[in-house]
């Protein structure tokens, strides 16, 4: 399956099949010609993982056993995601690269097969389910000693084009509920992998997280008629004291109740439901704020820190009234040589302590000289 599809501001997708059967997408603003073959041998793909249900908690788990033998912190010259070069033949058959996505090697989710259905969440005889969902993988960039913020504008544009048109393409599924692209950045928050790159989660469920921000807001807009995110940030815009950087169309902020040392939510001020709602203008605005936020976030202690930034949007099917897209970027440094670890409290009874003020640590940021 060879095709390729014309996106917004001039970016060109190119699908072409990996050896074993996977699609990757390559994402482009010249026009390159993306023609390489994948020379590795054909392996096989695991198989669907399951899906069991805690029901003291009502939450889905997915089990997926062969994540166990994935690659594990390669040296730089057997890293999978760089592009393929010499006798290094990696999951990127092109010798180079602007954005790419690819299927998961190792997926926690997979694709059903058949008829397929969410077994009724009604307690400890629940069914077993399968583990149905899409996971794929996003690299940023070819050079592999980069992060995030050494992208260029032009790149940022790139990569959120490509979280748009998943997002755009995902939606369509049967079997999927929701989206969350994100990216894991430092071995402190578990990377295995340190080429700059994240992943795409699909879930054919609503994930935890997801469904109480969807009851909140279920509650608010009942009570108030208000939409809870945008109140959110019409009071961080009155306050002022946690906004850390701002343009015209998106705004940076250190949420008033921060459950990490650092965490920071970008949002567009043109409240939208998912990433496919985001405007051209909203696209091309997005790029600078994304990259002065992640600078400022490395310059606190003037070290790369470790984080999770991850796209919030709302559910394919449900809750798109009153669910807000926003961008948010957690660190667990609260000092050089110290991190916050999620121990008894937070782990345990899911009741965080927050080491320090919001507002203290917007201040760090925003004092950071670019």
């Amino acid at each position: 399956m060879e095709q390729s599809k014309k996106l917004s501001a001039g970016i060109l997708r190119n699908d072409r099949l990996m050896a074993d059967g996977r699609t990757i997408r390559y994402y482009d603003t010249s026009g390159q010609n993306r023609s390489a073959k994948d020379a590795r041998p054909v392996e096989e793909q695991p198989a669907i993982g399951e899906l069991r249900l805690d029901p003291l908690v009502n939450e889905w788990i997915a089990m997926a056993s062969h994540r166990q033998g994935r690659i594990f912190l390669p040296p730089k010259e057997l890293c999978p995601l760089c592009p393929t070069t010499g006798e290094l033949l990696t999951e990127i058959p092109e010798s180079d690269f602007e954005v790419v996505v690819f299927d998961n090697r190792s997926p926690s989710l997979r694709p059903p097969t058949g008829d397929w259905a969410l077994p009724d969440q009604v307690g400890p005889d629940t069914d077993l389910g399968s583990a149905a969902g899409k996971c794929e993988v996003i690299c940023f960039t070819a050079e592999h000693g980069n992060a995030f913020k050494d992208l260029t504008p032009a790149r940022v544009r790139v990569l959120l084009e490509a979280w748009i048109d998943r997002t755009t393409e995902l939606s369509q599924e049967s079997f999927i509920e929701h989206i969350a692209p994100f990216e894991n950045r430092g071995e402190e928050i578990g990377v295995t992998l340190t080429h700059p790159h994240g992943q795409i989660y699909a879930y054919s469920y609503i994930p935890p997280r997801v469904e109480k921000m969807l009851a909140a807001a279920n509650k608010y807009k009942a009570s108030t008629g208000k939409v809870l995110f945008d109140e959110v940030v019409a009071r961080e815009i009155r306050d002022e004291e946690r906004i850390i950087a701002r343009n015209d169309r998106w705004i940076a902020f250190v949420p008033y109740a921060a459950r990490y040392p650092f965490e920071i939510h970008v949002a567009p001020l043109n409240p939208v439901a998912d990433l496919t709602g985001l405007t051209d203008q909203d696209r091309d605005a997005f790029a600078p704020i994304a990259l002065e936020v992640m600078k400022r976030l490395d310059g606190v202690f003037g070290i790369d820190m470790a984080y999770i930034a991850a796209w919030h949007q709302a559910p394919v099917r449900v809750g798109r009234d009153v669910l807000r897209l926003h961008w948010q970027i957690t660190s667990v440094r609260r000092a050089p040589g110290k991190l916050k670890y999620l121990a008894g409290s937070e782990s345990a009874m899911g009741a965080f302590i927050m080491d320090m003020r919001p507002e203290q640590s917007a201040a760090q940021l925003r004092e950071v000289v670019l």
